[in-house]
């Protein structure tokens, strides 16, 4: 039987640093809020054979009626977060145990995703147990020392990369990460690919290219970029 590719589109974050009322995935940008976008591009790839929402509990209800007034197809489930983002990894994680899948997290707050990228993480899953998305640094990064305004080094950009959404694991290996994870005193909340790394050191993680314009929007002027990408002509 062939392993399902499940898109679990994560929207539990409440968008503080955006500072609105409302968060941020359920901001509208046109005639459509940003969670909308990013369902959409899972829903419109043929490798994609289901998707999953988590959400805050709070915002079920909006998610149910954003659910209903669109004609998804491949939407099955939608789940409570908690208040920290692996516990909505957790979440998914929870409602896939006993499925053969593949889980593919992405921030509901990416909406430009492209369906190359998305196309690339699932080949990426027939090789590999772990993919993750990102592009070149194109700013020079520098640690800095104790006083913490004195640079400490000045790392090789040739070797860095900005991770994006969405990070693609088979569930055995995402689940075993977790585990151990939840079981170490001194584990601290970080992607899910930062879990597999930490956790399953010997867990190869492939790195399929993303984009620039996979954009994540955490304050206002990304609104602003987000609008001219998708060719609206105001907020």
């Amino acid at each position: 039987m062939k392993r399902l590719n499940v898109a679990v589109v994560l929207a539990g974050g409440s968008g503080r640093r955006l500072g609105s009322r409302l968060p941020k995935q359920f901001l509208q940008i046109g005639n459509r809020r940003i969670i909308e976008y990013s369902i959409d591009a899972f829903e419109k790839n043929t490798g994609i054979d289901e998707i999953a929402v988590v959400v805050n509990v709070d915002y079920v209800p909006l998610m149910e009626e954003i659910a209903t007034s669109n004609s998804w197809k491949k939407l099955k489930h939608i789940l409570n977060g908690g208040t920290e983002r692996y516990d909505s990894s957790l979440s998914a994680i929870k409602a896939y145990e006993n499925v053969d899948c593949n889980l593919i997290f992405h921030d509901a707050v990416r909406p430009m995703v492209s369906q190359r990228i998305i196309s690339d993480v699932v080949s990426a899953l027939k090789n590999y147990n772990a993919v993750a998305v990102a592009v070149p640094a194109t700013d020079t990064i520098v640690t800095i020392d104790k006083s913490g305004c004195m640079i400490g080094k000045i790392l090789q950009r040739s070797q860095l990369r900005c991770q994006q959404t969405p990070q693609a694991f088979y569930y055995k290996t995402i689940e075993k990460a977790y585990k151990l994870a939840l079981n170490d005193a001194s584990f601290e909340a970080t992607d899910d690919c930062g879990i597999v790394s930490r956790y399953l050191p010997n867990e190869k993680i492939f790195i399929a290219e993303g984009d620039d314009s996979n954009i994540k929007i955490t304050y206002r002027n990304d609104l602003i970029l987000i609008k001219m990408l998708l060719g609206e002509k105001s907020i």
